[in-house]
């Protein structure tokens, strides 16, 4: 039998290697799951540019839920607003963090534009520094149009922070940039059915 003496050196640069590895994923898992608070009075950049994955598309989607139902999946950060012909308009969205990812099938209930902001209690037990009320403006960090969800606390939203499309940040609403969630917000009556996927 064979015995190698491996130095110490050697040893540690391995260890260092794996703890580099690990240090690499959770920089990449921190990339995918950021949390970045609600920000308000930050006003949206308007001049962002979404990355082409996020941008607002009509695709090929099959579904058996009828067409003008809202379809959230929150794995693929993507909602669809189903059409005729297996069509779908594919809006990017940021979803809800982890411990806030929620399934279920809702109606909106209410539409808003440029709405006031309450953070509910919930929310300001966990952070203690939001306000209690804000009007609505491009500050708030409900954007530019909200679609309320039953009598639920979930929304549909715009955001004051486009970079987060694509992420899940949020205490469970799903956000859009502001000009989707605009052109969203034409095209679904209240009554609307939304079907979020987990």
């Amino acid at each position: 039998m064979l015995r190698v003496l491996v130095p110490a050196v050697v040893v540690a640069m391995a260890i260092c290697a794996n703890e580099a590895s690990a240090q690499f994923n959770a920089i990449r898992d921190y990339e995918v799951t950021i949390d970045v608070g609600d920000e308000p009075g930050k006003v949206a950049d308007e001049k962002y540019q979404l990355d082409e994955k996020w941008a607002r598309r009509v695709v090929f989607y099959r579904t058996l839920e009828p067409v003008g139902t809202i379809i959230v999946e929150t794995r693929e950060r993507a909602l669809y607003l189903i059409m005729p012909e297996n069509r779908a308009m594919r809006y990017g969205i940021g979803v809800g963090r982890d411990g806030f990812r929620w399934k279920g099938q809702l109606k909106i209930s209410r539409k808003a534009e440029w709405p006031d902001w309450r953070p509910p209690a919930e929310m300001i037990e966990r952070q203690p520094y939001l306000p209690r009320f804000m009007a609505g403006g491009p500050g708030n960090p409900l954007g530019a149009r909200a679609l309320y969800l039953g009598d639920t606390v979930y929304r549909i939203h715009g955001t004051n922070q486009p970079h987060t499309i694509g992420h899940a940040v949020s205490s469970g609403c799903f956000r859009l940039v502001n000009s989707d969630v605009i052109d969203l917000y034409e095209r679904v009556p209240v009554g609307t059915r939304v079907v979020v996927q987990p």
